[in-house]
């Protein structure tokens, strides 16, 4: 798939002095965590990435593009409403336009498109898919087996 846009992070984990199994994601470092074991660890991760990603998102910076995962490091994806809507956000921010423009394609009002790319404002599948097909994206779902 050329251009294709990901949500799935590559972290590190490891069991420290006190006990825990610690996440590390180098790609978004806001995203600290940590479990009793791996499990819960990973389960932390997927959470604590979803939240560095708002965070990014609502200081309008930049949230990097997944790294390819080195030696030893776990693939953690976001949460499905958190990746959709982070996909959409940054085919929004690469293709430039301004939130009234993206409004005037999806023929919708500039505060509905600034709810669409709010990360902590709920937004049914259907919508960010139109918006991702006004970008010139499709959003396209997989479904794995729960590690």
């Amino acid at each position: 798939m050329a251009d294709a846009m990901t949500a799935v992070y590559p972290v590190l984990l490891r069991r420290e002095e006190d006990g825990d199994v610690h996440v590390y994601a180098r790609d978004l470092p806001e995203a600290v965590t940590s479990g009793r074991d791996e499990a819960e660890a990973l389960e932390m991760a997927a959470d604590a990435l979803g939240a560095a990603v708002e965070y990014l998102v609502e200081r309008g910076d930049d949230v990097p593009e997944p790294s390819r995962p080195r030696a030893g490091e776990r693939l953690v994806p976001l949460p499905a409403e958190s990746a959709a809507k982070l996909l959409v956000w940054r085919a929004w921010r690469a293709s430039g336009l301004s939130k009234v423009a993206l409004a005037e394609l999806l023929k919708l009002g500039e505060n509905e498109v600034r709810r669409i790319l709010d990360p902590r404002h709920g937004t049914k599948l259907g919508k960010l898919d139109a918006a991702a097909r006004a970008l010139g994206k499709r959003i396209v779902l997989t479904l794995e087996d729960a590690a």
